[in-house]
């Protein structure tokens, strides 16, 4: 059969090179690859921050406490309305959700304060985003010294930027940031040699 096929192929071949020319033949040529060749996988996008976020929050309903891309995976650490606390994982390529480690006991101080938070984390995420363009590579609640912010680290090119939003008003102000990737926010560029 395979020979028949290359015949038929062949005897076609010169019948449109007599006909139409090379240009004919050409185009009988791309039309059978195009037949033949497998089709290309369509290109996949990793899982974003907000994608992650919002994969974790539909497994384990409530708020997003901390959220830290590792590689292949996103840690996101959720705390429900009642307290109780779960330690989630989002892989990057497939969006799948697991979970880690979920507290059967609600918190009974700790987690009220971002539960009660009028910003969320995913507000924090938007409100980063528009005071520095990139992508977002961390979120985390911090309480210092009873000032409530969420601390975001942006990734643009080989830099990283903290940018700390207010927990009450959702402002965002850019604190710090380093070329160097490791997310210290020193401002300190270390390409002098």
């Amino acid at each position: 059969m395979h020979c028949k096929h290359k015949a038929y192929v062949c005897t076609a071949a010169a019948v449109v090179l007599l006909a139409g020319g090379p240009a004919a033949a050409a185009a009988a040529h791309t039309a059978d690859a195009a037949r033949t060749a497998p089709a290309a996988a369509p290109a996949r996008a990793d899982v974003d921050a907000a994608a992650a976020v919002a994969a974790a929050l539909k497994k384990y309903p409530g708020v997003v406490e901390s959220l830290d891309k590792d590689g292949a995976v996103w840690h996101v650490d959720v705390i429900a309305k009642n307290g109780k606390h779960a330690e989630l994982t989002v892989d990057t390529r497939s969006g799948k959700v697991f979970t880690e480690n979920a507290d059967e006991n609600s918190d009974d101080g700790g987690n009220k304060a971002v539960v009660a938070a009028k910003v969320t984390a995913q507000q924090a995420m938007k409100a980063a985003v528009a005071a520095h363009a990139g992508q977002v590579t961390s979120v985390e609640w911090d309480d210092d010294n009873g000032s409530r912010y969420w601390n975001v680290e942006i990734k643009s090119g080989d830099k990283t930027t903290n940018v700390h939003v207010d927990a009450t008003s959702g402002k965002a102000t850019v604190s710090g940031s380093d070329s160097d990737g490791d997310g210290n926010g020193n401002g300190n560029d270390e390409d002098n040699n």
